[in-house]
């Protein structure tokens, strides 16, 4: 059992105990926390769904983000990350919205480089959360090793880690119960991050 399935089977408890469910946003994970969650037997007792919302225009379109916000800041912003968790929630009806955004490489994007990620938390009466996440890359934002093997690993490598991060900051946020506090989070390096 990884540290993402027993964060995902405790988000899934503490759900199911207060009767509440879960929808979730994903960019960059690509329907990969939806995987961690599903995989977690009973989780249906609480998961409304996932939007895999790759495209910035489905950020738009189908998540409610504001299109000026996404032409202003780019897809990769705790903003849009806070509004995709917010529209998630809306769209499928859920208690709590779960959202992930980020760059996880090759190539930098929205003038981010590889390694950024944002995972956010909406709640029940309460302002959206987002953390910043600076997952590790190689120097100067290649791959440690080089080559194209080296640059999947570390993809793969980010992917995994901001499904972790964003099961963290939800089992966070339900052990708070959000409280309908907008306050800073504390990121993976220690720094306090928006």
């Amino acid at each position: 059992m990884t540290q993402a399935d027993s964060r995902a089977g405790g988000v899934l408890a503490l759900l199911a105990e207060r009767d509440q469910t879960l929808a979730v946003a994903e960019s960059l994970t690509g329907g990969l926390v939806a995987a961690e969650i599903t995989g977690v037997p009973g989780a249906s007792r609480v998961f409304r769904g996932s939007v895999t919302a790759y495209a910035t225009s489905l950020k738009r379109d189908v998540l409610g983000v504001d299109g000026a916000l996404l032409e202003e800041r780019g897809a990769v912003d705790a903003e849009v990350a806070r509004r995709m968790a917010h529209g998630v929630r809306t769209v499928l009806g859920a208690d709590w919205g779960l959202a992930t955004t980020g760059v996880a490489g090759p190539e930098p994007q929205d003038g981010q480089p590889v390694g950024t990620v944002y995972v956010a938390v909406a709640a029940p009466g309460a302002t959206p959360v987002a953390r910043k996440l600076r997952l590790a890359v190689g120097r100067s934002g290649e791959p440690a090793d080089g080559g194209a093997a080296a640059g999947e690993r570390e993809r793969a490598g980010i992917r995994t880690e901001s499904v972790r991060g964003a099961l963290e900051l939800l089992y966070n946020e339900l052990i708070e119960n959000a409280g309908g506090q907008d306050r800073e989070q504390t990121g993976g390096n220690g720094c306090l991050q928006p």
